[in-house]
């Protein structure tokens, strides 16, 4: 099981992205797809102080990233040493 959660859904193009991203530069994550688990997307609403912004990327150091752009993205991982 991988130390990096991402919540998305299917039909969100930031969220195709970001797992394109992670998975071409073989970075391994655990997706949950906020349509098919009401729980995860209550945990996105409370990430996001309300919103239901996506995707939302947890990381290992407590932080997480909402719709972050591959440069925001690959920033965090090689500080995390992902990358």
């Amino acid at each position: 099981m991988s130390d990096i959660t991402m919540y998305g859904a299917e039909w969100c193009g930031d969220c195709r992205r970001s797992k394109k991203f992670l998975d071409s530069n073989n970075v391994s994550y655990n997706y949950i797809d906020v349509e098919a688990d009401a729980s995860a997307s209550e945990k996105v609403i409370e990430i996001n102080g309300g919103m239901r912004s996506i995707p939302v990327i947890l990381f290992p150091d407590g932080t997480h990233l909402t719709e972050p752009s591959d440069a925001a993205l690959k920033e965090k991982l090689v500080a995390l040493k992902k990358l």
